[in-house]
């Protein structure tokens, strides 16, 4: 059957890529009138510009008779624009598909005498849309000096905790998308990545809150978009970043496009190593039930390296065909271990010590190649039909020895992985008020994971058959949506409902088998009214929780013998209903108010119990969570030169759920603030000052560590503001950061915490190179597959 759906859908791309004829260029003509003496205006400019990314394509001037006439154009679209001195410039939208003649275009005379004019233009850096709220990370100067990382502390909605684990509205259920699309870039790692990714490389991050029908229904709390740089036009450009890091070492990063005719490309790749780096560590469980106790201490260490790339391909055939192909790929490296000494005190006072070393080593590989192709229609350029197809591939390698000195000696070793295929067909028809969408998609995936552990017996290490497991796990995934958007002058309503059929499929080398079915329709609905310099929105939807490969892995990770982790095979997904209510007003800088409500039944948690004295974490469907919140972001100009941001968030959690016969329950607050402000002095130095909390997050079983920063950074362009240097001092004052964590059940209670570097002083080049002219064309939909968990905390 899949080979018949691959056969039909190369086919239809067959078909559609010889049906359009390539147009000729096109011209724009008319006549240029005073509006209040009904007379031509002569030598008026007319200026022409890419309706997309504002660039200046051609100009001319009007003759004796107010006629013009511009030649030799690209057929797409454009604005037209009018200016004369003494009158009020006008401009209008057009479609040059053909020749375009727009007859009389009347020219008002300005009211106001001309007098000394100066023009400074600042672009807001947020924006409140019906569905979402993004952050324009171009227009923020700091963009320069900061991580992609550090900028995303800026993002309404979003925080990023103690290690450095992003959160988005307190929730780490989430899907990250690159450029609208899942990447094997994002799906492993992102902080590591966005880490080593200079904020210059992003145009925009968007928080998707009310996700419409055509995007996969998972992520509990929402979708985060990342756009990168795709300044694709004529001729080249690009940029080379390299930083230094007392902490996190070197990395490095390069982006580059050109463009020549109808082909364009567009990548960047980067490279970043992580020195080693040692800290302390302790541990503590008191078991209640043979009131003994069990303490750990000794010093971890972590060192790794990650190397990531991403290209973009893009044949634009004529006006209406475009086909791209894309591909990303990551690899990172990471050799972790600890030396620590167990001390275990029974009931009746008798202390046993041990004392072990483990030594890991970790080897992530994601890579995945993709083919768009884009049909436009001629009557209607925003009228489109998109088919495309995906394949992905994701490794996981894992090895773990563990040397015991009055311990048993072992070695752990874990490979597992995803492999999946992607075809997705999408259809866009925008009427005058009303655009209506459509599409269906099929996502074969299987994951699987193989592991055993080997048990040293005298100089030898023999295979523990109780530790052999091999794990294969089919996922098929059947979708189709329709969402319609209608847009008026004040309101905007964009509703629709997304269907989706999963068939889970498990096997287990022991025997066991594990099938699953489930049907879920998941409606959503977003409401905007515009007002003066503001905006009122509302939003609706469902989201669905289905858990990811590291869920759902049974690999027993026993690295540290007596805190063992392991997945559950038997997850089901979960359904959460989100509500949102947020106010925007953009008339000076931003603000952006917004409260939430969401509930759950059924959800996965992050569970601990014991035997004797080992703590197993696992997962499992236990959960009922609700969730109060508001966000405050406020990013407004003190001057022209001062200017300040602050993100924050408070949260009321309420959790409860059974798990072995016992019921737990949880609630408390939890939020974070973050701000920051900039000045600009007149010399071209630039200096910045960011302080940042991020609360205790709330757990069924516990609560986990809280975080306080402080930093600054300076930074200077030269070269024609080619060339940016910039430094940066984060927590100069405290070397360590103390990150502590509890559990408490009526079986056992544990306390621990670890220490993180935390002071680190940095410094980053940044040089621009290259010139373009016009700019390439890039796919309006594609695949996105972010459908599934990634696994980390909540």
């Amino acid at each position: 059957m899949k080979k018949i759906l691959l056969t039909a859908f190369c086919c239809f791309i067959s078909v559609l890529v010889f049906a359009q004829n390539a147009p000729q260029t096109t011209s724009v003509k008319g006549i240029l009138i005073d509006s209040a003496i009904n007379k031509p205006l002569g030598y008026a400019t007319v200026a022409i510009t890419d309706a997309v990314t504002n660039l200046p394509i051609k100009s001319t001037l009007t003759k004796d008779d107010g006629s013009f006439e511009i030649t030799r154009l690209a057929p797409k679209a454009y604005k037209l624009s009018f200016i004369y001195v003494g009158y009020k410039t006008k401009a209008i939208n057009i479609t040059a598909t053909a020749d375009v003649n727009t007859g009389k275009m009347l020219l008002s005379p300005s009211s106001n005498q001309l007098k000394e004019v100066s023009v400074t233009a600042a672009r807001p850096l947020m924006k409140q849309e019906v569905d979402r709220i993004s952050y324009d990370v171009q227009a923020d100067p700091e963009s320069k000096q900061l991580t992609a990382l550090d900028m995303i502390r800026k993002v309404p909605l979003l925080s990023v905790d103690g290690t450095d684990n992003i959160k988005l509205r307190g929730s780490g259920n989430y899907k990250i998308l690159l450029n609208g699309k899942e990447s094997a870039l994002m799906s492993s790692n992102p902080s590591d990545i966005l880490k080593a990714m200079p904020g210059s490389n992003i145009v925009k991050i968007e928080v998707i809150t009310t996700p419409p029908a055509k995007y996969d229904a998972e992520g509990l709390a929402g979708i985060i978009n990342i756009i990168t740089v795709k300044k694709a036009d004529q001729g080249y450009n690009g940029s080379i970043n390299a930083n230094y890091n007392s902490v996190f070492g070197y990395r490095t990063n390069l982006n580059a496009t050109v463009k020549q005719g109808k082909f364009g490309f567009n990548g960047y790749g980067g490279y970043g190593q992580r020195p080693r780096r040692d800290a302390e560590f302790f541990n503590q469980t008191d078991f209640f039930n043979t009131r003994s106790t069990l303490i750990q201490n000794g010093t971890q260490f972590n060192r790794g390296i990650n190397k990531y790339g991403s290209a973009e391909l893009s044949f634009e055939a004529d006006s209406l065909n475009l086909i791209t192909g894309t591909f990303n790929i990551y690899n990172g490296n990471n050799n972790s271990g600890n030396y620590q000494n167990t001390m275990q005190r029974d009931s009746d006072g008798v202390v046993n010590n041990s004392n072990i070393s483990n030594n890991g080593e970790r080897d992530w590989n994601r890579y995945d190649v993709g083919i768009n192709y884009q049909l436009g229609f001629k009557n209607n350029k925003d009228q489109l039909v998109t088919a495309s197809y995906k394949y992905s591939n994701f490794t996981n390698n894992q090895f773990n020895e563990i040397i015991g000195i009055n311990a048993p000696s072992y070695r752990q070793y874990n490979s597992a992985g995803s492999k999946e295929h992607t075809t997705q067909l999408d259809y866009i028809q925008p009427f005058k008020v009303i655009t209506i969408e459509a599409g269906g998609k099929l996502i074969a995936r299987n994951n699987f994971s193989n592991f055993h552990s080997d048990a040293r017996v005298g100089n030898q290490y023999l295979t523990d058959t109780a530790q052999v497991n091999n794990f294969t796990y089919k996922q098929d995934i059947y979708s189709v949506y329709n969402s319609y958007q209608l847009k008026f002058t004040k309101w905007t309503v964009k509703a629709g409902a997304r269907f989706e059929r999963t068939i889970n499929d498990a096997l287990f080398s022991k025997g066991s088998t594990l099938n699953q079915q489930f049907n879920n329709l998941v409606p959503s609905v977003s409401l905007q009214r515009s007002l003066k310099n503001s905006s009122l929105t509302f939003g609706f939807t469902q989201r669905i929780q289905r858990p990811g490969i590291y869920q759902l892995n049974p690999f027993v990770d026993r690295s540290n013998p007596n805190y063992i982790t392991q997945g559950n095979a038997g997850l089901r997904p979960a359904i959460n209903n989100n509500f949102e209510l947020s106010y925007g007003n953009f008339a000076k800088g931003s603000v952006n108010i917004s409260g939430s409500y969401s509930f759950a039944n059924n959800t996965i948690q992050s569970l601990a119990s014991v035997n004797n004295d080992v703590t197993t974490t696992t997962f499992a469907n236990v959960g009922k969570n609700k969730t109060l919140g508001l966000d405050v972001n406020l990013n407004y100009p003190l001057s022209k030169k001062l200017n300040v941001n602050v993100n924050a968030e408070i949260l009321r959690i309420w959790l409860k759920g059974t798990y072995n016969g016992q019921f737990f329950t949880n609630s408390g607050q939890q939020g974070h603030v973050f701000t920051n402000s900039s000045y600009k002095f007149d010399s071209g130095y630039r200096i910045g000052l960011n302080i940042g909390y991020d609360s205790r997050y709330v757990l069924l079983q516990g609560t986990d560590n809280w975080y306080f920063g402080y930093g600054t950074n300076v930074s200077k362009e030269f070269l024609d503001k080619k060339l940016t240097v910039s430094l940066n001092i984060q927590s100069p004052f405290k070397k360590f950061n103390k990150l502590d964590f509890y559990t408490r059940t009526p079986d056992f209670q544990t306390y621990s915490y670890n220490y993180n570097y935390f002071r680190s002083f940095g410094i980053n080049l940044s040089y621009k190179f290259g010139k373009l002219n016009s700019s390439i064309k890039k796919n309006q939909r594609g695949i996105n597959n972010d459908d599934t968990s990634g696994g980390g905390r909540e």
